[in-house]
């Protein structure tokens, strides 16, 4: 095989369509756009969500709350996997990726109540709920707020 040999794969490469080149090209003419009306003219055409001035569907439905754009969610843990390290041990975000228990964190990690803790350990993490902080410190750790 020479370099003037070489070709691209059939199929990766298309000739681009040359509108409004006369009527061999089968995109004469109207090039495309059909006969008149908004979407024919230049620069017409209708916003994104516009239904022809019928009052549109992001208007007709009911809003509730609002979406703070703002916030920083925090990931949830339940307690029950604290059993997963070793007595004595520090558990925090960090120690969490490292174990593969979260996949990504962010904005910090709240501790949630679920389930049991049988081991001392020092817990450091954004938030506690009541129940999970209860919890860390009945099995005779600490739950530090970060």
């Amino acid at each position: 095989m020479q370099i003037h040999e070489l070709s691209p794969m059939p199929g990766s490469t298309h000739v681009d369509k040359r509108k409004g080149r006369g009527h061999g090209t089968g995109n004469g003419k109207t090039a495309g756009r059909g006969h008149k009306g908004q979407k024919a003219r230049s620069g017409g055409g209708v916003r994104i969500g516009f239904e022809g001035g019928q009052m549109p569907l992001a208007r007709r439905i009911p809003k509730r709350g609002f979406n703070n754009i703002f916030a920083k969610p925090l990931e949830g843990v339940n307690v029950s996997v604290l059993d997963r390290f070793e007595d004595g041990d520090v558990v925090d975000a960090n120690a969490l990726l490292v174990k593969g228990i979260l996949s990504k964190c962010r904005y910090g990690v709240k501790f949630l109540g679920e389930g049991e803790v049988s081991k001392k350990l020092t817990v450091k993490a954004a938030a506690f709920s009541a129940t999970a902080k209860e919890k860390i410190e009945a099995a005779g750790g600490k739950a530090e707020v970060v």
